[in-house]
């Protein structure tokens, strides 16, 4: 007797066999990917602390400290473009002065306002 050959019948749910070097190719895609996502998110995360870091550090170095009569005075970031924008306005105009006399006369406008 002879034997049939019967016809080899396909699973539906299995994927095809891959060989050794294809495996090999694709993990080392997959990590290389995990790589990059975790380096990726990493820095993001870096960057929002470092920005959150920064922003604390200027609010600190700008918020007003009190002297001893209770008055808050202003933020030394303030008394410096005043004391800019007066030394821009004496030179424009042409009148003698030097840097001392550009801050007090932002203090005493500061104070008065």
């Amino acid at each position: 007797m002879a034997k049939k050959d019967s016809p080899k019948k396909k699973s539906a749910g299995k994927a095809p066999k891959m060989g050794a070097k294809t495996t090999k190719a694709v993990k080392k895609a997959a990590r290389k990917t995990a790589k990059k996502v975790a380096k990726k998110t990493a820095s993001k995360v870096a960057r929002k602390v470092a920005k959150k870091t920064t922003k604390k550090t200027v609010r600190a170095m700008t918020k007003a400290p009190e002297d001893s009569t209770g008055a808050s005075t202003p933020p030394a970031v303030d008394l410096a473009t005043a004391a800019y924008l007066i030394y821009l306005d004496r030179i424009k105009k042409g009148i003698p002065g030097d840097e001392l006399s550009d801050w007090a006369a932002a203090e005493r406008l500061s104070h008065a306002a």
